[in-house]
């Protein structure tokens, strides 16, 4: 593989790459950087995981210059939030010996810190299509002078329905300008839209679109499992030797929280990143399993193409894929950088159809996938789990905390019972007390007649219980206690 140098990026640039351990160029990279610096329009087709980023995000630095003049000078669109993320943080990497600056624009997320950041000047801008259009519509965003355009995942765009609100964006940008689209697929509402917003684009498909299926560093297994049995089989495979981080996929947001709240019961260190969570929380639960804080991330769909990490290892469909695309969404995000991985999918009874259209569709040759049990030897052996291995972790987090919490509360009641004891021994100190919490009690059913704890009856303790439960909030409580 050709280095940076080799592809005429500027020395400061591959300095900041060299910094993250990134010397050499993936194909992608190869092909397009040395044509886009110039200022011709790309079409790049690739693959999520095979390094399209830095791909179009090199030369749109590069052209800028090392001291851009403040205001928006190029905006990259993405399909979804966590996708923004990601390409904000690799587009802050690149401009980190320069001055220029780097905005994420997306919802989910207050509008004051972003346009603070707008107005102080940031020429790079990325964001998702609705913010945009929202802040450029209250003449918060000036989009007027960005000469350097780019559009990713351009196939999800479509499917999301986004495509109107581009060509809105279109209109605001500058007229001459230079101008990426990326996408894994080309489907026929895409190539009329770069025919329309591109001038003369060069077309450079790194690999085979349909590659992915026969991918020879993913390894694809696929079992018919029961529902209930699924979380116990999941905690097992969690133990597979080798086994670093993981993501896990449900379809919906309440069998994510379901999962995850699972998983850390049984000691595992697990978060999730769904719908019914803040953009907040989503974000702190990605940067937590990027920096290895958490090793088991538990997705939706709507995360699939936001998690760009090179070390994950293992994927698991917790539920089927609705159709074969999905299903290399969610498998492409292990097996990234040239790096092998392995991706798990259960298949319920139920879902055998679904089964069949993608093992179709993606030429797996297994029309019908094993049936497997947490106990089944070929578990064990597939995904190199220890024999004997159960699902859960003896040292779990959770339970030790348990442990230490007990002798707290019983330490806790045992000097309220001291106090207790200690007040038929201070008449003194409870007769203060009791004049000073409730001096204008009148009622000589429950009052004391000056001698603290000690009731007219003569039965102290006795008293003060019924007084309590009879009489709660007339000051009789503090009688209890010095």
């Amino acid at each position: 593989m050709p280095t940076f140098a080799d592809l005429g990026v500027d020395q400061d640039i591959i300095d900041a790459l060299a910094a993250r351990g990134i010397i050499d160029s993936f194909p992608i990279q190869e092909q397009t950087i040395p044509l886009s610096l110039p200022g011709q329009d790309i079409i790049g087709q690739a693959k999520t995981g095979t390094g399209k980023t830095f791909g179009f995000g090199i030369p749109v630095v590069q052209r800028l210059g090392l001291n851009p003049e403040p205001g928006v000078k190029a905006l990259i669109v993405v399909p979804t939030r966590e996708l923004a993320v990601q390409v904000y943080e690799d587009m802050d990497l690149l401009t980190e010996n320069r001055s220029t600056s780097v905005v994420a624009i997306y919802g989910g997320k207050a509008y004051e810190g972003q346009i603070e950041q707008l107005q102080a000047g940031a020429q790079i801008v990325v964001g998702t299509p609705g913010r945009l259009i929202d802040l450029a519509g209250q003449r918060l965003l000036d989009l007027s002078n960005a000469t350097e355009v780019v559009l990713d995942e351009a196939d999800k765009m479509l499917d999301l329905g986004f495509l109107p609100d581009i060509e809105k964006i279109f209109t605001k940008v500058a007229p001459v300008r230079h101008t990426q689209l990326f996408s894994a697929t080309m489907p026929g509402p895409i190539v009329a839209m770069a025919r329309r917003f591109m001038s003369n684009p060069i077309h450079i498909r790194a690999t085979d679109p349909d590659e992915g299926l026969t991918q020879a560093n993913i390894r694809h297994l696929v079992y018919r499992a029961h529902s209930l049995d699924k979380d116990e089989i999941i905690a097992r495979i969690l133990q597979a030797e080798g086994r670093g981080k993981t993501v896990v996929f449900t379809r919906t947001k309440r069998a994510a929280q379901k999962l995850v709240d699972e998983l850390n019961d049984r000691g595992f260190n697990a978060g999730a990143v769904h719908g019914d969570m803040s953009q907040e929380a989503r974000e702190r639960s990605m940067a937590g399993f990027k920096a290895g804080k958490r090793d088991v991330l538990i997705a939706t769909d709507v995360a699939a193409r936001g998690i760009d990490v090179d070390d994950v290892t293992h994927v698991i469909n917790h539920t089927i894929p609705d159709d074969e695309k999905t299903y290399l969404h969610r498998a492409g995000r292990t097996g990234r950088a040239g790096k092998t991985g392995i991706a798990v999918t259960f298949v319920d009874w139920d879902d055998m159809h679904k089964w069949a259209l993608i093992n179709r569709a993606l030429e797996f040759g297994q029309p019908e996938p094993t049936e497997t049990y947490s106990s089944s030897p070929h578990l064990f052996s597939d995904l190199d789990i220890p024999a004997g291995t159960k699902g859960r972790i003896t040292t779990a987090p959770k339970t030790a905390a348990v442990k230490t919490q007990a002798p707290a509360k019983d330490g806790d009641r045992a000097p309220r019972t001291r106090r207790r004891r200690e007040g038929t021994d201070a008449p003194a100190a409870e007769a203060t007390t009791e004049t000073t919490t409730a001096p204008e009690r009148t009622d000589g059913g429950g009052t004391h007649d000056g001698g603290g704890s000690q009731h007219q009856d003569g039965k102290p303790a006795a008293a003060r219980r019924r007084r309590r439960r009879r009489r709660p909030g007339t000051g009789s409580a503090p009688v209890t206690g010095a």
